[in-house]
């Protein structure tokens, strides 16, 4: 038994990728978040697991969700939330955000290998964050207190796994679609991202 889960909030204007603004209105910004999540959705899907996971923050889940188990988002900041998740999972569990969609699957390829010789896998973010983190045995206090949306982020949580005495694998590291900048380059392997920018501004595509 392995677990892929895809942490993420309703694409509601306002609420998702505020900081596309004012690149993008809110309402645009929420349609590439709602894109940006079709894709991770898309991409996580063929993920050779048993089980897969919407953990959501909303009340409305996106069309891509059909077969996934909808799992409510518990209170509490992020690292909370992200306890919460691994406290209620029992097998090998992959945790991805929704600012990836230009994940490549052969990235996360050697997470449900089964090498014995690896306790966690760790996937690094240029911003500081991170993109992915799957453990063996899930345990939420392995996140629990860890200061998220910082610079450091990422290093404070590799240094918990790493304290802790874990076997930690590194992934590539990613860039989140954080601003404009950074949207052109994803939407080369997001492909309704790429459809969804065409549509709101065409040269913002590249060729």
């Amino acid at each position: 038994m392995t677990a892929v889960a895809v942490i993420a909030k309703e694409c509601l204007p306002g609420r998702v990728k505020t900081r596309l603004q004012p690149d993008f209105s809110a309402e645009e910004a929420a349609a590439i978040a709602g894109a940006a999540l079709a894709d991770t959705l898309h991409v996580a899907g063929g993920l050779p697991v048993t089980r897969r996971i919407l953990y959501f923050d909303g009340t409305v889940a996106p069309d891509g969700a059909a077969g996934w188990e909808l799992m409510s988002q518990s209170e509490g900041g992020l690292d909370e939330r992200i306890a919460a998740l691994f406290d209620a999972v029992d097998e090998p569990l992959l945790l991805l955000g929704m600012d990836t969609p230009h994940l490549d699957p052969a990235m996360v390829a050697d997470v449900f290998s089964d090498d014995p010789a690896v306790d966690a896998h760790f996937g690094p973010a240029t911003d500081g964050g991170f993109w992915a983190l799957a453990l063996r045995r899930p345990v939420g206090d392995l996140v629990r207190g860890v200061p998220m949306s910082t610079g450091s982020t990422g290093a404070h949580q590799l240094g918990r796994l790493r304290a802790a005495g874990l076997r930690v694998r590194l992934l590539p590291p990613l860039t989140d679609i954080d601003t404009a900048s950074d949207l052109p380059l994803a939407a080369h392997r997001a492909p309704a991202l790429a459809r969804t920018l065409h549509s709101l501004r065409p040269t913002r595509v590249p060729a």
